[in-house]
């Protein structure tokens, strides 16, 4: 396999899978807009051989589709995976120990190795200014590291079997930060290097951070899998690189002896400074606020290094194929982590975060009158306080029962769901709770509600396929579109406050009362432009669900409690812009223009069909 991310880039171009970027491309804007318009067409990695303002070449797109992931892990991912499912499930080694004995060799094989405690023979030392500072959105703080392979160990056991090695956002520029001095790290408390950072705190000493970037592929994969207890992520980036993770130690810190650039510095204690903004995955800016700030103590580059990075913003991008690819290497983790779970769904046309789909079980069917929602809300409370999974804010789940379901079937399964829902005795709120740190719907950074709409049963209604009548023709409503079976949008007037959108779906539910019972239609949207939502699904997911906070958005016709359990007779979604959600990302039109001539006729990327 590969030992640099150079070796890996001339076997994708050898295999018709990478272009050559030769013209001079701006960090600014461009090298994204380039990347952004290639990926949409499923086209090939980039590498940029002419970066303006800098000396060193820079790679995107390199994880671009499952499919090119998996050729660059062919060599190795079948004996990953195994290593992966025995720690999932160890007693499969104890009933067949022969059948694993190649899996133990080959976990043993990819331990880190320690080399002499200097740099690699090429290394040289540099400034942050010396690298690509590619900036991605209009109103992005600075240059951002996208790709970052974030390294702390934990100071009350030093040692990097203890170490975590984690993808946290980095601004090299912007904002208060001194350029060559100071970066900006954005990380959550709970997460490794929070985690590390919170004992350094208490023993009030700064703690030693080490930022890699390239290096083999597999070392960038293995910052953000989520592997099982005992598996460290440096053993595993040696176990699907095929070859162990090569460190030693410069004055205190780890250097990564294979990764193309490495940032060696210190987080202090209660030091901080503000951070952002920064397009992010839910397709928004996530905003600026005050994260650890890294004193900056050396950098490094091999000769010839090569800078990648990827783009994050609305899905699908980039990091949905990372997506796809760790679930190709977990396999059915997530079935031995949470037991009658058969499958869970971060639904990534929403963000990923802010919506599951779920498959569960219900055995306790048999001691009912009626099929219902029972085991399946013990399983909800599972899912939602495990891992990433907790920032969810909306968990639609059900069970299989005379015929299989998909989650990754969107329209499918919200049908089924729709189909069955009892909206007087299925949604479940939880209400003054975290949601993500980046999610702006709630009610201030990292809080919100959550929400289960768990339906399970035989089907009790047939889903309108058209508008009904009762939102036709309504005064203050208007525009309505029929979105997927049992769905309409329609349009209001824009978002003022909370309490005038409760009396606004007041109105709305008095009106669709007076026509008469709209059972065939389970769910409203109310929302500021209803063709656009109406148009696709992924519309449809991305603005229904990174635009609402459950508790203070769902309203309902006919809304009622009973015994402190809210339900009604159809659902209202308020998914209309309100004044404190982040901004939308919007590319901008004079950069889009300019790259045209890297398509054009004769131009590097001319063979690239967009």
């Amino acid at each position: 396999m590969y030992r640099t991310l150079e070796e890996c880039i001339l076997d994708l171009e050898n295999n018709g899978q990478l272009v050559r970027v030769r013209e001079e491309v701006d960090p600014y804007l461009e090298m994204a807009a380039i990347h952004m318009r290639v990926y949409e067409v499923g086209g090939p990695a980039l590498l940029f051989e002419n970066v303006k303002g800098s000396k060193y070449r820079a790679v995107s797109n390199l994880f671009g589709n499952i499919e090119r992931s998996k050729f660059i892990f062919r060599k190795t991912m079948d004996g990953a995976q195994n290593v992966v499912a025995l720690r999932n499930d160890p007693i499969k080694a104890l009933k067949n120990p022969f059948n694993h004995v190649m899996t133990g060799l080959a976990a043993s094989k990819a331990l880190p190795m320690k080399k002499s405690n200097s740099l690699p023979v090429s290394a040289e030392e540099i400034k942050i200014s010396d690298l690509p500072l590619i900036h991605h959105w209009p109103d992005d703080g600075g240059a951002f590291i996208t790709l970052p392979q974030v390294f702390s160990e934990d100071p009350d056991k030093p040692g990097i079997m203890n170490a975590n090695l984690g993808m946290y956002r980095v601004q090299l520029s912007g904002n208060d930060f001194e350029l060559n001095k100071e970066l900006g790290l954005h990380y959550q408390i709970h997460r490794g290097i929070g985690v590390h950072q919170a004992k350094a705190n208490r023993l009030g000493k700064p703690l030693k951070v080490s930022i890699f970037v390239g290096g083999p592929p597999a070392h960038t994969l293995s910052a953000v899998m989520p592997l099982p207890e005992g598996l460290s992520e440096m053993t595993f980036a040696g176990l699907l690189s095929g070859r162990r993770f090569r460190y030693s130690y410069i004055d205190g810190y780890c250097i990564s002896n294979d990764a193309d650039f490495v940032i060696t510095g210190d987080i202090y204690p209660n030091e901080t400074k503000p951070e952002g903004p920064f397009g992010d995955h839910l397709g928004y800016y996530s905003l600026t606020h005050d994260f650890p700030l890294f004193r900056v103590n050396k950098v490094y580059a091999k000769k010839n290094a090569i800078w990648p990075f990827t783009v994050v913003g609305r899905p699908p991008q980039e990091d949905t194929a990372f997506g796809d690819l760790i679930h190709e290497l977990t396999g059915d983790a997530i079935q031995q982590e949470l037991p009658g779970v058969k499958e869970v769904h971060a639904v990534d046309a929403a963000g990923v975060h802010p919506l599951l789909f779920a498959i569960g079980s219900e055995r306790y069917t048999p001691y009912q009158q009626v099929k219902q929602p029972a085991e399946l809300l013990t399983i909800a409370n599972r899912i939602l306080g495990t891992g990433q999974l907790s920032l969810a804010k909306y968990l639609f789940i059900t069970a299989e029962d005379k015929h299989p379901l998909d989650t990754h079937k969107e329209v499918e399964f919200l049908t089924y769901i729709l189909e069955r829902i009892d909206l007087h005795r299925d949604i479940h709120f939880q209400t003054n709770t975290t949601i993500d740190t980046l999610d702006y719907s709630g009610t201030g950074l990292n809080t919100g509600s959550k929400v289960v709409i768990a339906a399970y049963g035989d089907q009790k209604r047939e889903l309108c396929r058209e508008i009904p009548d009762n939102l036709k023709d309504l005064r203050e409503f208007k525009n309505p579109r029929l979105v997927m079976p049992g769905v309409v949008a329609i349009e209001a007037s824009n978002f003022t406050t909370h309490e005038n959108a409760q009396k606004e779906m007041e109105k709305l539910s008095e009106a669709v009362q007076m026509k008469g019972a709209m059972p065939s239609c389970p769910m409203i949207i109310v929302c500021d432009d209803s063709e656009f939502i109406s148009k696709t699904v992924s519309n449809f997911l991305w603005i229904a669900f990174t635009r609402s906070n459950p508790s203070h958005d769902i309203h309902g016709v006919n809304g009622s409690y009973e015994h402190k359990h809210w339900g009604c007779d159809n659902l209202i979604l308020d998914v209309r812009i309100k004044p404190h959600h982040a901004p939308p990302l919007i590319q901008d039109p004079q950069v889009e223009k300019n790259i045209e001539r890297l398509f054009a006729k004769g131009a590097s990327l001319s063979g690239v069909k967009i």
